[in-house]
C-alpha cells in the first residue's frame, strides 16, 4: 500500500495519468505444471503500488529451487506471512474491479490469477490483458534498453511483484514518450 511516487518527475517529463496503465505481475512457485501464485503486485495510474504475498493451499505442492532463488519468496515465508488466496482476490477486486490490467508475461499471470480466484470462489471483476497489446512496433525496438535503463533509476534491491509492475509501467511510458518525441531514449 506504499505509494512508490506521485506526480513524479521521470527523466525530465512529469508522468502523464493518461499514459500508465495499470499493471499487474504474479510471482509463482515456479513454471511448470502444477506451479501457483505466490505474489501478487500492481500498480495503478496514479503510482500506487499493492503487493501481497498468497498463502499455499494445502494441494499447491509444486516447488521449483529456481522460481525461489529469482523472487526470494521461501514457502516458509508464505506460511507464516502470506494473506489467504480469498483475501487476495478480495484485494485485486477491490482496487482493479471494472479495470483493464496488463501484464507482460500474460500467458503465465492469467491462469494464475485465474487459479487463485478459483481457489478464493470469487469472480474475477477486472480484465487481464496482455501489455504487449499496447505496445507499438516502435515502443517494442526500444523497450529492452529502456527498461535496463529504468531498472538503474529505479534500484530496486529485491525482486518483487509491485516492484516489477512500476518497473513495466514506467518503461511503458518512457518508450511512449521517446515515439512521441520522435528522439532516442
Amino acid at each position: 500500500m506504499t505509494p512508490f511516487y506521485q506526480g513524479a518527475f521521470i527523466g525530465r517529463y512529469r508522468m502523464s495519468e493518461s499514459m500508465k496503465p495499470i499493471i499487474l505481475d504474479v510471482e509463482a512457485s515456479g513454471l511448470g505444471r502444477g506451479s501457483y501464485p505466490v505474489e501478487a503486485g500492481f500498480v495503478l495510474a496514479d503510482g500506487k503500488s499493492h503487493c501481497a504475498i498468497i498463502r499455499r493451499e494445502s494441494e499447491w505442492e509444486y516447488w521449483d529451487p529456481q522460481a525461489e532463488r529469482l523472487h526470494g519468496i521461501s514457502r516458509q515465508t508464505l506460511d507464516h506471512y502470506g494473506k489467504t488466496p480469498m483475501e487476495v482476490a478480495a484485494m485485486l477486486n477491490h482496487y482493479l474491479a471494472g479495470q483493464t490490467v496488463y501484464s507482460d508475461a500474460w500467458g503465465n499471470d492469467s491462469s494464475w490469477i485465474a487459479l487463485l480466484f478459483d481457489v478464493a470462489e470469487l469472480p474475477q471483476r477486472f480484465k487481464l490483458e496482455s501489455l504487449r497489446s499496447l505496445l507499438s512496433d516502435s515502443q517494442l525496438e526500444i523497450w529492452h534498453d529502456t527498461k535496463a535503463k529504468v531498472v538503474k533509476e529505479l534500484g530496486f534491491r529485491r525482486h518483487r511483484a509491485s516492484h516489477d509492475a512500476l518497473i513495466l509501467q514506467h518503461t511503458f511510458y518512457q518508450t511512449a514518450r521517446c515515439v512521441e518525441r520522435k528522439r532516442a531514449c
